[in-house]
C-alpha cells in the first residue's frame, strides 16, 4: 500500500520540460546582461522622479497607440496592464506593486520608447547592424 502512495505521489510532482529549461536559462542569462543592469539603472532614475515617469508613460502611451497593434496581439494585453500600473503609480492611487517588479515594467516600456542596444557593439557586425536599424526607424 505504501508502495502505491509513493508511485502516485511522485507521478504527481511537476515535471519540468526541456524547453522550459531552456527558456529559463535564457531569462536568467538576459537578467544578467549589461544592457538589463543599464535598463534597471534608467527605470531606478524615472521611478525616483515623478516628473520624467510621468513624461516616459506620455511618450510610450503616444508610440502604443501608434504602433500597429496586429503582430502584437498576444502581448498587448501585457503591455496596456503595465502603461495602467505606471499611471496608477504616477498619479499616487497604486503603490502596491513589488518594486522589482515596478522597476523591470518600467526598464520594459522605457525600451518602447527608446530602444537600447540590447546586442552589444562587440558582437562583430550584428551588434553595429542591430544599431543601425533601430536608429533608422
Amino acid at each position: 500500500m505504501q508502495k502505491a502512495k509513493a508511485k502516485a505521489t511522485r507521478s504527481r510532482k511537476a515535471r519540468s520540460r526541456p524547453e522550459d529549461n531552456h527558456r529559463r536559462q535564457h531569462e536568467r542569462a538576459a537578467i544578467r546582461s549589461e544592457a538589463f543592469a543599464n535598463a534597471i539603472l534608467d527605470a531606478k532614475f524615472y521611478a525616483t522622479d515623478p516628473k520624467r515617469l510621468r513624461g516616459l508613460f506620455e511618450e510610450a502611451s503616444r508610440k502604443a497607440a501608434a504602433i500597429p497593434k496586429e503582430p502584437f496581439k498576444d502581448s498587448w494585453p501585457y503591455l496596456q496592464a503595465m502603461l495602467r500600473l505606471i499611471r496608477s503609480y504616477v498619479r499616487g492611487e497604486y503603490r502596491h506593486a513589488p518594486p522589482e517588479a515596478l522597476l523591470t515594467i518600467i526598464a520594459a516600456v522605457s525600451y518602447l520608447v527608446d530602444p537600447f542596444d540590447l546586442i552589444p557593439d562587440e558582437i562583430p557586425f550584428l551588434g553595429f547592424v542591430m544599431t543601425w536599424e533601430t536608429t533608422a526607424l
